[in-house]
């Protein structure tokens, strides 16, 4: 694949953490669960930093891509199984 692929895959999992991470904040605010919400949002808080550097940097890496792939897929997948165990370890 070509660096424009790697910078555009990059780009949309930026985004994509950042949407995520805003939306869990959300759901806190609006009364949902925050002790799950807000660990279920961390790795997307720790995506959307790393891309943030990247943007700034100008320097992407392969490696950022294939993790946001398998993450983003991992917690989606999860998320509500995830969601309920963290509530009730928590409560």
């Amino acid at each position: 694949m070509s660096h424009r692929n790697l910078v555009l895959i990059s780009k949309i999992i930026f985004f994509y953490s950042i949407f995520y991470v805003i939306m869990k904040l959300i759901a806190v605010f609006k009364g949902a669960w925050p002790e799950p919400n807000l660990i279920l949002m961390l790795p997307y808080l720790l995506f959307a930093l790393i891309g943030g550097y990247m943007m700034k940097t100008d320097k992407y890496h392969w490696a950022y891509v294939i993790a946001g792939v398998i993450v983003i897929s991992l917690v989606r997948y999860f998320e509500k199984d995830w969601m309920v165990a963290l509530h009730q370890y928590f409560n």
